[in-house]
């Protein structure tokens, strides 16, 4: 092993680099005044930049989480590299020769330098492959979507030949050892230990990170499943350099017009980013053998420069495709629920008959691409036409299953106004009353967590804030239904266990204190227990907790003592009593419905249904 790296060539490499070049490969940086660049931090979830760069002096600090450091640092937490591994790699970016204090050479077997290196001479051996009689059948299929050599050379695409060893075969030659070809993922190793190459009979892709470097490799199958039984698409495997929920196919070739333009068209394949950069949206990148996630998000949106603040908040686009199959729209739900990370606009793009960009460019052209990505939706409105394709519109109860469902998409819109606008589509949409579809998404709304910003950790997802009584609504039907909880909670022996068990059977209108109504349900056998309002609080949500909590101690809207008791069940008996009515009315409806078809008997029956729950309210009442 060498020894420690000079101190004077460690400060000769420092002094070279530009610190903000660096960081501007991760950041988009912005000028934040004389000698200073701003940008959103890359350490933690942030939607006004708070992340400073000083490139006179040569270091960072984020005034939002602490973090700070020189370009060494920055490179250290960025790339989970050592300190002399981030020294090495920006004395190789300078072409500088480092000394170090026994007078050895470097010695940076498996480290992340070798690791790229193989990956590079890899890369360089796929596109020699690719120009060979055997990758025939890999051009053909290249040229079948409308990808000549020049876009296969642009791309850098490559061949792996029907080896299991021209690869680590041609790279040992150039000093790499089996070790650092199976620590790159080039080579696997079989059940007896013997290293043989992982593609064979391959298209195969780079896959780079924001740099440009190569950390891996995505190949595709196209020899038939007689000659191939693997999987169609292959990747590296998790490597040191390689983490596939971090890195974006085609983002090294995109990053500058993502940043310029202000928009990412996030697409399903590697094929698909080509179509679109071929066809002039040169903003297009992929996920690499996963899901879109978190991760992905922050890189999109450091590079983005998706900030959050008076000036530039919703300027940015982020554009999804996704195809038509179920996998497709798996993947659309999965950003839909990601979709608060962002503040820049989201939208989808939905080709005609549904055809994924590669398939599109290949049947109608690059203009086809273009205005794919030109007459995109707003995800908010796709997501809730897919809602409402669920149901039959065409019936009642068609209209508020849909509602029903649709009001907590419309509840997510941050925008106000875009809410507000919304709610009036979705009544046009439904047929209903734009004032009943407000009630529904208020009432959504105040059942999601309250956050201003994304509510991702560095590592980790954030637990959604528990749900507090302030969060409730003032309106006279929520007050209604807060007040009957309140009472049965705190005074159950006033009410009884007849009345408790008929308010349980209301559905609230209200969705937070439906999980509270869930509790008391679930906990009814210990309703004139010392413990009852702690049993309920286990009975539901452990956010939900407090609120019950709450719920126990706050005041009684009743003024005098003595009237507490009859104050109690009368909240409870009209809380039953109003639904009684609403089902009174529904019937009321079915049996004009059954008179104007003709159908008397079921009107009649109808109407002794409406009698009973007639008699039910008075008594209620009256009690």
């Amino acid at each position: 092993m060498p020894g420690l790296i000079r101190r004077s060539d460690i400060d000769e490499v420092r002094s070279r680099t530009n610190i903000a070049d660096i960081v501007g490969d991760f950041v988009t940086l912005k000028s934040a005044g004389v000698g200073s660049l701003k940008g959103l931090c890359p350490f933690h979830e942030e939607r006004s930049p708070s992340f400073h760069v000083r490139p006179q002096v040569g270091l960072y600090h984020c005034f939002g989480c602490n973090e700070g450091g020189d370009v060494f640092s920055f490179l250290q937490k960025m790339d989970h590299v050592t300190f002399a591994e981030a020294v090495e790699r920006l004395a190789g970016r300078l072409g500088y020769e480092l000394h170090y204090e026994d007078g050895g050479q470097a010695s940076d077997h498996g480290n992340r330098a070798r690791l790229l290196a193989a990956n590079a001479a890899a890369e360089k051996f796929f596109q020699t492959q690719l120009a060979t009689p055997a990758a025939q059948i890999g051009r053909d299929f290249l040229g079948a979507r409308g990808f000549d050599a020049a876009a296969a050379q642009h791309f850098g695409i490559g061949f792996a030949p029907k080896s299991f060893n021209a690869l680590g075969d041609a790279l040992k030659k150039q000093g790499f050892t089996p070790e650092e070809l199976t620590a790159s993922g080039l080579l696997s190793t079989g059940d007896r230990g013997n290293a043989y190459d992982r593609f064979r009979g391959r298209l195969i892709w780079p896959i780079r990170d924001v740099t440009g470097q190569t950390v891996g490799f995505g190949a595709r199958k196209v020899l038939g499943d007689d000659e191939d039984k693997g999987p169609k698409y292959l990747n590296t495997p998790e490597t040191a350099v390689y983490h596939k929920s971090q890195v974006l196919y085609g983002l090294d070739l995109a990053r500058r017009d993502i940043a310029k333009g202000k928009q990412v068209v996030v697409v399903e394949g590697y094929t698909d980013v080509m179509a679109c950069h071929l066809a002039g949206v040169t903003t297009a990148v992929a996920t690499c053998g996963t899901s879109f996630g978190v991760d992905h998000i922050k890189v999109i949106r450091r590079v983005l420069g998706d900030v959050d603040n008076s000036d530039t908040a919703g300027t940015g686009e982020v554009v999804f495709t996704f195809d038509p199959d179920e996998a497709g729209q798996k993947a659309a739900s999965r950003a839909f629920q990601e979709e608060q990370r962002f503040a820049a606009q989201t939208f989808v793009a939905v080709a005609p008959d549904n055809l994924d960009p590669s398939d599109l460019r290949t049947q109608r052209g690059d203009e086809a691409v273009r205005r794919l990505i030109a007459d995109r939706k707003p995800m908010f409105e796709f997501m809730i036409r897919r809602v409402l394709a669920r149901y039959d519109l065409e019936t009642v109860e068609g209209r508020v299953g849909a509602l029903r469902a649709a009001a907590p998409v419309v509840a997510g819109i941050r925008d106000r106004s875009l809410s507000d606008g919304y709610v009036r589509n979705l009544a046009g949409w439904l047929g209903m009353d734009p004032a009943e579809v407000g009630r529904m998404v208020r009432s959504a709304k105040a059942a999601r967590p309250t956050t201003s910003a994304p509510v991702a950790e560095p590592d980790a997802e954030r637990a959604p804030p528990d749900v507090r009584l302030l969060d409730l609504p003032t309106d006279v039907e929520t007050r209604m239904e807060r007040d009957a909880l309140l009472v049965i909670l705190q005074r159950p022996q006033a009410i009884g266990r007849d009345l408790i068990e008929r308010a349980v059977a209301v559905r609230m209108r209200n969705s937070i204190l439906d999980v509270v109504r869930d509790g008391v349900a679930t906990a009814i056998e210990a309703w004139d227990r010392p413990d009852w309002i702690a049993k309920v609080a286990e009975a539901v949500p452990a956010r939900f907790a407090g609120l019950i909590a709450q719920l126990g101690v706050a005041p009684i809207p009743e003024t005098r003592e003595a009237n507490l008791d009859n104050y109690a069940r009368a909240q409870v008996a009209d809380l039953v009593a109003v639904d009684l009515s609403r089902r009174k009315a529904d019937l009321q409806g079915a049996s004009q419905r059954a008179a104007a078809e003709g159908d008397a008997d079921r009107a009649r029956r109808i109407q002794v249904e409406i009698a009973a729950l007639e008699t039910e309210r008075r008594k209620l009442r009256a009690g």
